[in-house]
């Protein structure tokens, strides 16, 4: 399995930007995915996740802000985020959890948020 992240670049405080994560590999289809960040000197921490029923589950510092959702037929994952603030800024990494629980990792993609 590999995951392919993109989108991430340098936005003003207030707005948006759009992750994309590819997921690749046969055990890939129908598992749960989702985003984690790593902001300088801090801790991974979970941002979103989205199961293969639809289900959805945030973070409380993006709730409201950030939607996850996914395309099943071209097995991708996007994070939709709104009303970014600095402390948004980090390195963003898709996650996939295999049919043995191991948690996968993509490359990551730098988001900053900066006037």
């Amino acid at each position: 399995v590999q995951l392919q992240a993109s989108g991430g670049g340098l936005v003003q405080p207030g707005g948006s930007l759009r992750l994309s994560c590819a997921a690749s590999g046969n055990r890939s289809r129908g598992r749960p995915m989702g985003w984690y960040r790593q902001a300088p000197g801090k801790q991974r921490e979970f941002v979103a996740s989205i199961y293969s029923n639809g289900y959805t589950r945030y973070a409380d510092s993006v709730k409201g802000r950030f939607t996850i959702s996914r395309d099943v037929a071209k097995n991708t994952i996007s994070l939709q985020m709104n009303s970014l603030n600095p402390e948004d800024t980090a390195v963003y990494y898709c996650n996939l959890i295999d049919t043995g629980g191991r948690d996968l990792w993509g490359q990551g993609t730098q988001v900053t948020v900066s006037s």
